[in-house]
């Protein structure tokens, strides 16, 4: 390597450098500077820049000293003129401080936008910025950044209120507006020095950049050429890190772990050399290779062969950065602006200053824009970076900036569209910052041919924007000022809505866009080019609050463009409909839609500006209509007109048939042109300049032609006569009515309709209507739909159609909730929307914000009104928090609200009438009380009264009455009802308006259908149609509307009579008629409830006899349970005094115990449902089981688990570092049956071959399975054993001294038969100790084969090894579970204060009982000299033997694993014992003695007690003196390694609490060993837990006493523990020391505010690439670990595969299993192996009580403490994997999701 080879000429480099001589020599020949710079430059930075594959960390340590003192050093000597410490230092101290924030945003960190304040979401502040604002009270958005972008803190443009935090504002007025030059405060040499360097280093930075030529580097060639070349490998957003680490292998020949890190730092830099030597080895690499290895559809990778420019460009990035550094260093105000200057604005001078060469005279600034899409991502971000920190920091330069940004913007862009990366990395993105200025949009010649050229460049790039220079418009077009000015000056406007269509070149021959058959790299630019519409929404996003005459003509230029825009658009991807045979392929929608969406704001902010100028409203109108009017041109209206005529009117036009015509949804032009009109009546421009309007050239049927095609679609497609169309109809049908695109699309075709309704006469415009739904003839003929039932035509779709039909005839003539159409404001509009949401059903916040529409600024005008129409309720631990509809909101309930789905509409009539039933209402559901019309659309109302409706309506009615005719729906008769009750209350409400005067009233509905019909045929009036379908029985449904009706029309007949206004009493529709019908409800009500009554007394009654007979036919049953009861009574009325004596009574170990449980244990087989005794020598019984590996209460998760083929598991660390535990979901099946139904479910997996992926929530191959009642994750069966027997109280009980004598007997007898031992001596064997006995197997073969089942599977996932029957660590892994299940659960019922016994659900208590028997009696399936050979080791920790070779200490046990391994193995020694003379519990009693001593020991030893002084009431107790005695036995035994302690209280307490744990385990253990019940004390939680405790299991209140009563036996045995080489190494430091009680294991604290951990996060770097961002850090919950989550860089080995980094931390923190939160997703992660995991919800909360995963909706977060809880309440139980299996076999998809790459 070079950089080895070098070293010794670079380390002299260091020692004989100056870099103040080196500076001196530049200063001296100050006139060449950039020469004798560059000769510096040529020389060193070949020698210390090595771009090898190397990953050395002292080679880069190397280099970046290098570059320090030989490179950097003499450029900041010479900058200063003295020491750069020094300067640096005097510089800073001259500092004036900003009022601009300016930090520059990294990668994750949290952002907040004010939602009250802001002038636009660009709009952030940086965390430290906004808690010292007022806006951290506001209504407020968080979201992470995504690198780049800066604070917008002191920006006055950029906050309505409150621009300035604590930090930053100014102190004075006179200081931030002062006269005096902020340059002055710089010495003239400096800033001829700073000028001078900054023109040589930036113009070296920007050449090396941008350079092209390798064979040759003006004034930068070495002296002495080295034959050292890199092969560099560039980035791209095409190919994937598959492609790339396959081909780098097959290239270069590298492994795949060197081929994974160069791919990583290709991505991460845009750049990376894979080869390092002489040209022919470098060149060998040749783009042909790479393209012959990534694939045929996929352009070759880039690679290039450079020489010492590698070298140069790298440094070039170095000086870049440097350049951002030292600018920040000297800061001062300009008196004026306030913006930051100095060192800055010398550096933004030497950027924008024209050189005297170069192309075309480019700026250098100008030089790197316009290169931009050719220099790698890693550069890119360098020199947004600096570009950031410095001219868009100083409002003099951001704004020539923005001009010469805006000159190129068009070859920007276009470069970034085919360019392949993202716009993020591209210059473009920059127009943010400068688009959303309103002033600086505003105000420079044309010049589209450089602006075409940045667009070009962006579209041409192959990486994302966000590397692209494109993506800084968000810095400069979001600052009002500055987008003014550009739009003025610059066209700004215009210039992005052509760029935008030059993009977009394919069009049909009627010039419309074109998108069908799009090519994958045609679509990928498509993607690209919609970067330009938000270019064009940062500019729009603030309308002008003044206006001037070039403004004025700007931005109608932009608008005259823009509707060129929308004509391209106008009836783009039309339709026909399919007749006879399916559509073959779907045609493309989802471009257009895209587009339309896209647009959809910019549309609604172009009608904001206009309505803010009543000149350009005009204007704008007739541009729009002008247009419209080119777009009608082409109407297929040359066919002939024809006449149609109904009720005495006729109209001309012509025949369109949508059902075979081409039609399309998109008609942007028609509803700008429905938005315009709206504006003419919402600002009254209408009606104050109606000599400027063309509202004579209006054509109102031509208006309506085109909307009105589109919703007859609509009608057809719900009549299901366009289902031949396929999928792409249906989709774009649901888009045009999605809250997505309506506002612009659906509401606005309403409202043009509106607009040609109220132009012309409206009987003509419902005839047009009716013949564009194709169904005039049907209204038209007395006979026709007789004839059409004849003719056995499609009789529902002709019904659908007049359903819909009528459905928009309600739209029309009452949607009138848009400002300008009705006399409403916006927030009446949001409010109405609300209600009928929540008339629904109670919807949580972020349902609501999903069903209203978004405006430019994502605001939906929710909170200023919700709290008005609706209260909320909180959610509990699971759910979220509701809103809920006030009850005097409902009267505004429209049953036709024309938002509506079909599905919403049936959901909220189905809950208002349920409301209503139970509020004692009536069931109809009248239309609300609309609100009054606006002038220009008033005669609208006529709709309701005219000839043609009122014949409508009569034949519908008319169908009615036939009520099996087959003609007509419920549906299309509640819609006539509907129109009907609008109308009568819209003579109503003019009634009310007129104060009484009928000459005013022009609304005269009820005299109208009071007239019998004249058209098609004579018919009776409509009113006597209704008063004969009251009653009819058919109509049951409609009779409370029908008669709300007729009282409707009884009241206004009322008012109309009335002759005076004082007599005048307004009778609203909710009073008259609802009194009447709601008397005549009471009455029902109450004969039905009397009618209840009688029949509840009847049924009483004849119960009370049935009972009688029952008891009289059961004296003898019944008087038995009486007399129980009494009994039971009494015995609780004097429990008090018996209750101790039960306790005492209740002993669960030893000779004195009370076992046997129930007699007879029967149990059901949830397969066969079959009942069965459990029985030792039955069929096996067996209970579905999960075994997994914990630390759930590990102490040392750092302890890794050694090898399993080597590890012995006997005897147990205390810190409990993996543990296995058993659960079990409590259900039972027979052993055969389960067998079987395992068998079938692995020959299900089998037989899915060709299957797309199998089963994740359980893997079959690992014995996994789903239990088959309540599909709960089981890997196994525990089988059902009888309870053990009672024990023979006449059997005598030995002393401990006699029981020691006589198992040290046994054991040596059993080692000596074993082969062990001495051969002198015989061993003395105890009497009727058979050596040779084999006692009988007391179970079934097939219980004994369940029990070697089970062993077997504890051994394989304890261990992770194959199952091996003969391996003697099987019954030892038995008891390991059976012992950790247990005090995992003691200590969760410990944690949550319940009480020992009693708290346990069924399937715990169940699985605990099955297990505490199984592994008493595991010892029958294996050989019994196994089992005495663990006895053996285990009895010699509590009895220490000189031939037990490797003595345990006893600091380095688990005392209840000790105890459980102890009494379980013994049971194998006992059954040798064929003497009768003693019984097994015997043993257990004394073990249990022993073990509790030596954990007294224990505690006492590792106890650490700080010296806590008490005033004691009297002298010591005895268990204080006895346990100072202990401990003076201790200290005499182990010397000064035990402090003195002098407060026998405190150590009495300690040793108290520190055994308490064990005791209650213990007692645990040994109830379900022996089936013993607990007494009352332990199945509550209060005092006498203690005493109930030592009573149950045998042992003195005063534990000391055990020692104290057998010292003479037992202080042998504490000198031999003591005596332990290992437990003086411990005490001494040698290890560590648990301490006693364990505390228990909690998930890490989290704070409050989420907010706060994500800025943690944010500074969180990739420890495996170099300081990189994280792209998505990841927090265990369990340790606190922050990881790299979801990238190749972190992924480690696991068991000969790759997996990421948090798979590879559960195997080391988890066991296997593990819990995330992926901080900038706001997700609980949980994983299980390597293929198991989910989502979870997470714990932080919004102020609404939802999630907000993927922080989409950006409202604050906190921490829910419950929900914490719960999560950590799984993961102690252990339920995590069952919840996976449950969420994945809940959502099981085609694809995969690759949980082992997290």
């Amino acid at each position: 390597m070079a950089a080895a080879e070098d070293s010794p000429s670079l380390s002299s480099a260091f020692i004989n450098f100056s870099a103040r001589d080196t500076a001196s020599r530049w200063a001296a020949a100050a006139a060449d500077l950039q020469q004798e710079v560059y000769r510096h430059l040529a020389i060193y930075v070949p020698r210390i820049l090595c771009l090898g594959p190397s990953g050395d960390s002292r080679e880069e340590q190397t280099e970046e000293l290098g570059v320090q003192l030989l490179l950097l050093a003499p450029l900041e000597w010479f900058l200063l003129g003295e020491e750069p410490e020094v300067g640096l230092a005097r510089l800073q101290e001259n500092n004036r401080p900003s009022p601009l924030c300016g930090h520059v945003f990294k990668v994750g960190e949290p952002t907040y936008s004010c939602r009250e304040c802001a002038a636009d979401p660009t709009c952030v502040l940086c965390m430290q910025c906004f808690l010292g604002s007022v806006h951290r009270d506001h209504r407020y958005r968080m979201t992470t950044s995504g690198g780049g972008g800066f604070c917008d803190c002191g920006d006055g443009e950029a906050w309505k209120n409150g621009p300035y935090c604590d930090k930053h504002r100014p102190l004075t007025v006179a200081s931030t507006h002062s006269d005096q030059d902020p340059v002055s405060g710089l010495s003239a040499d400096l800033v001829s020095r700073a000028f001078s360097l900054f023109s040589v280093v930036l113009k070296y930075c920007v050449d090396l950049l941008t350079w092209d030529q390798e064979d040759r580097l003006l004034g930068l060639d070495p002296r002495e050429k080295s034959d050292t070349f890199y092969c560099m490998l560039f980035n791209d957003e095409v190919h994937t890190y598959e492609q790339v680490i396959y081909t780098l292998q097959k290239a270069v020949s590298c492994s795949q772990k060197e081929a994974v890190s160069f791919a990583t730092t290709v991505d991460r830099e845009g750049r990376k050399s894979v080869r390092y030597g002489d040209f022919q080895f470098c060149d060998q690499a040749s783009p042909s290779l790479w393209s012959r290895n990534t694939g045929r559809q996929s352009k070759p990778l880039r690679v290039q062969v450079m020489h010492s420019s590698g070298a140069h460009q790298c440094f070039s990035m170095k000086v870049l950065s440097w350049l951002a550094q030292i600018i920040q260093y000297s800061v001062g105000l300009d008196s004026i602006t306030h913006s930051p200057l100095c060192l800055r604005r010398v550096l933004c001078q030497v950027g924008l200053q024209r050189g005297p060469e170069g192309e075309e005279d480019r700026s250098l600034v100008d030089r790197l824009m316009l290169n931009d899409s050719r220099i790698w991502k890693g550069a890119r971000n360098i020199y947004h970076q600096l570009l950031m920190n410095s001219l868009l920091m100083d409002v003099k330069y951001k704004k020539i900036f923005a001009v010469q940004f805006a000159k190129n913007y068009r070859r920007l862009q276009t470069d970034f569209m085919e360019d392949d990366h993202e716009r993020v990395v591209s210059v473009t993105s920059l127009s943010v910052q400068l688009f959303t200025v309103p002033s600086m949009v505003s105000t420079c010649p044309l010049c589209p041919q450089n602006y075409h050229r940045l667009q070009s460049d962006y579209v041409k790039d192959d990486h994302d924007r966000e590397f692209s220079i494109t993506d800084l418009s968000v810095q400069m077009f979001t600052v009002p000022s500055l987008a003014r000015m550009l739009m003025v000056e610059e066209n700004l406007m215009t210039t992005i809505i052509r760029t935008f269509m030059d993009h977009l070149r394919h069009r049909d021959l009627q010039g419309r866009f074109q998108f069908d058959r799009y090519t994958s790299q045609q679509a990928f630019k498509f993607g690209r080019v919609q970067s330009l519409i938000g270019d064009l929404k940062y500019v729009l996003i603030s309308p002008p609050s003044d206006w001037t005459d070039h403004l004025r003509q700007k931005f109608l230029e932009g608008l005259d463009a823009f509707l060129e825009l929308l004509k391209c658009m106008q009836g783009m991807d039309p339709v026909v409909r399919q007749v006879g045979q399916h559509i073959e392929m779907e045609p493309e929608w989802e471009a257009a839609f895209t587009l339309q969406m896209k647009l959809t704001h910019i549309i609604s902010m172009i009608q904001e500006w206009c309505s803010t100028d009543e000149c350009v409203l005009i204007e704008a109108y007739r541009k729009c209509l002008s247009a419209l009017s080119q777009c009608h041109g082409g109407l297929p209206d040359g066919e002939q007109p024809i006449s149609l005529s109904l009720a005495g009117h006729s109209v001309e036009t012509f025949r369109f048939q949508v059902s075979q015509e081409k039609v399309s949804v998109h008609l942007p032009v028609c509803r700008l042109q429905a938005g315009l009109h709206v504006l003419l009546s919402r600002t009254k421009v209408a009606s104050r300049f109606p000599e400027q309007l063309p509202l004579g050239e209006l054509s109102p049927p031509l208006l309506v032609e085109l909307p009105l095609r589109c919703l007859v679609l609509c009608a057809q497609v719900h009549a299901g006569m366009w289902r031949r169309n396929g999928f792409s109809l249906i989709n774009q049908i649901y888009y045009y009515h999605n809250v997505k695109c309506r506002v612009e699309m659906f509401d606005k075709d309403i409202i043009m309709l509106q607009v040609g309704a109220s132009m012309m006469d409206p009987n003509h415009f419902l005839m047009i209507v009716l013949s564009r739904f194709e169904l005039f003839h049907i209204f038209s003929t007395s006979d026709m739909r007789k004839r059409f039932r004849e003719a056995n035509k499609d009789l529902v779709q002709q019904n659908t159609l007049i359903e819909e039909m009528l459905h928009l005839i309600i739209m029309v003539v009452g949607e009138r909730y848009v400002p300008g159409v009705g006399q409403v404001e916006p927030l009446d509009e949001i409010r109405r929307e609300i209600i009928h949401q929540l008339s629904i059903r109670p919807m949580a916040h972020s349902e609501l914000v999903k069903a209203l529409p978004e405006n430019g600024n994502k605001e939906t005008g929710l909170e200023r009104v919700i709290n008005v129409v609706a209260s909320f309720k909180k959610p509990g631990v699971t759910g979220r928090g509701l809103y809920e509809l006030r009850p005097e909101w409902n009267k505004h309930f429209n049953l036709y609200f024309y938002h509506y789905s079909r599905a919403d509409q049936s959901k909220a009539e189905e809950a208002q009438r349920k409301l209503r039933r139970q509020n004692g209402e009536i069931t109809a559901l009248p239309p609300p009380m609309p609100p009054p019309l606006c002038p220009l659309f008033g005669s609208l109302v006529n709709l309701l009264q005219c000839d043609v409706l009122l014949a409508v309506e009569g034949a519908v009615l008319q169908w009615a009455v036939e009520p099996s005719g087959g003609g007509w729906t419920e549906s299309m008769l509640q819609r006539v009802l509907h129109l009907v009750g609008m109308a009568l209350l819209e003579e109503q409400q003019q009634l009310e308006m007129s104060n009484s005067d009928d000459d005013d009233v022009t609304f005269n509905y009820t005299c109208k259908i009071t007239r019998p019909g004249e058209a098609p045929s004579p018919s009776a009036s409509i009113l006597a149609l209704l008063e004969s379908l009251q009653n009819a029985p058919h109509l049951e449904v409609h009779k409370d509307m029908i008669t709300w009706i007729l009282k409707m029309v009884v009241n206004i007949k009322t008012m109309r009579e009335r002759t005076t206004s004082t007599s005048n009493a307004v009778i609203s529709p909710g009073q008259g008629p609802d009194e009447v019908v709601r008397d005549k409800d009471k009455a029902e009500r109450k004969r039905k409830a009397e009618m209840a009554r009688l029949r509840r007394e009847k049924i009483m009654a004849q119960m009370s006899e049935m009972q009688k007979h029952f008891i009289n036919e059961n004296k003898e049953l019944f008087q038995q349970s009486v007399d129980d009861l009494e009994a039971s009574t009494s015995a609780a009325e004097h429990s008090s005094p018996t209750l101790e004596l039960t306790c005492v009574s209740q002993v669960c170990v030893g000779p004195r115990r009370v076992g046997g449980g129930e007699p007879r244990q029967l149990v059901t087989c949830i397969l066969c449902q079959e009942e069965q005794e459990v029985k030792g020598h039955s069929r096996a019984m067996v209970l579905a089981a999960f075994i997994q590996r914990s630390t759930v209460l590990s102490k040392n998760r750092s302890h890794n688990l050694p090898d399993p083929e080597h590890h012995d598991p006997l005897f147990t660390q205390p810190d409990l570092s993996v543990g296995i535990h058993t659960a079990s979901c409590g259900h039972i099946m027979h052993a055969t049956c389960w067998q079987r139904y395992f068998e079938a479910v692995q020959l299900k997996e089998q037989r899915r071959q060709q299957r797309l992926r199998g089963h994740t929530s359980y893997d079959v191959e690992n014995g996994e399975f789903l239990c088959p009642l309540c599909e709960c994750l089981s890997n196994t069966v525990i089988p059902l054993l009888p309870h053990n027997p009672s024990p023979d109280h006449s059997v005598s009980h030995p002393s401990l001294e006699a029981w020691l004598r006589t198992t040290s007997q046994q054991i040596a007898a059993l080692h000596r038969k074993c082969g062990g031992g001495s051969e002198e001596a015989e061993p003395v064997v105890p009497e009727g100790f058979r050596v040779d006995f084999s006692p009988p197997n007391p179970f079934s073969s097939s219980i004994s084969e369940m029990i070697s089942t089970f062993s077997l599977s504890t051994y394989k996932v304890g261990l992770k090894v194959n199952p091996n029957e003969q391996d003697p660590r099987v019954p030892i892994l038995t008891w390991s579970t059976c012992a950790y299940t247990i005090q995992s659960i003691e200590r969760l019922l410990m944690d949550e204060d319940k009480p020992v016994f009693g708290s346990l659900p069924c399937r715990q208590d169940d699985c605990l009982s099955s297990l505490a028997r199984f592994s008493s009696a595991c010892w029958t399936t294996v050989p019994l000299t196994t089992v005495h050979s663990h006895f053996r080791q285990l009895f010699s920790v509590l009895v220490p033997d000189s031939q037990v070779e490797n003595g345990q200490c006893i600091l380095d046990i688990d005392m209840f694993h000790l105890l459980v391994y102890s009494v379980l193995s013994y049971s194998s020694v006992h059954s040798l014992d064929q003497s009768g003379r003693s019984v097994v519990d015997s043993g257990h009693f004394h073990l249990l003695h022993l073990v509790t001593v030596a954990h007294l020991v224990q505690i006492l030893v590792t106890s650490t007690m700080e010296e806590v002084c008490m005033d004691q009431e009297g002298g010591a107790s005895e268990e204080e003196v006895l346990t100072c005695q202990l401990y003076t036995i201790l200290r005499k035994h182990l010397g000064s390694v035990l402090p003195e302690v002098s407060s026998p209280w405190q150590l009495w307490h300690c040793l108290k609490s520190g055994v308490l744990p064990f005791l209650r385990s213990a007692a645990i253990f040994f109830h379900y060993l022996n089936s013993t019940a607990p007494p009352a004390e332990l199945l509550v939680v209060g005092p006498g837990q203690w005493e109930a405790l030592c009573s149950y299991l045998s042992l003195p209140q005063n534990l000391l006493l055990l020692h104290h009563n057998h010292r003479t036996h037992l202080d042998p045995l504490i000198h031999r523990w003591c005596g332990h080489p290992g437990v003086q190494q411990v005490l001494r430091g040698g290890g560590a020391v648990v301490k006693f009680p364990r505390e228990s294991n909690h998930l890490i604290g989290l704070p409050e505010d989420y907010s706060k951990l994500i800025n943690q996060t944010s500074t969180f770097t990739c420890p495996r690439s170099g300081g990189d961002k994280s792209r998505a850090p990841t927090l265990c919950l369990v340790c606190g670990a922050m990881l790299c989550s979801q990238s190749y860089c972190c992924q480690t080995e696991v068991d000969g595969e790759d997996v990421g980094a948090c798979t590879a931390h559960t195997f080391t923190c988890g066991a296997g299993l593990g819990l995330f939160l992926r901080v900038r997703e706001c997700q609980v992660l949980f994983v299980a192996g390597k293929i198991k995991g989910c989502f979870y919800p997470p714990p932080y909360l919004d102020d609404y009580g939802e999630t907000d995963q993927g922080l989409k909706r950006g409202n604050p977060l906190h921490l829910c403490h419950e929900r914490y809880r719960k999560i950590e309440r799984l993961w102690r139980q252990h339920g995590i994997a069952e919840v996976i299996s449950h969420a994945q076999e809940a959502n099981q998809t085609l694809v995969a999701f690759d949980w082992q790459h997290l």
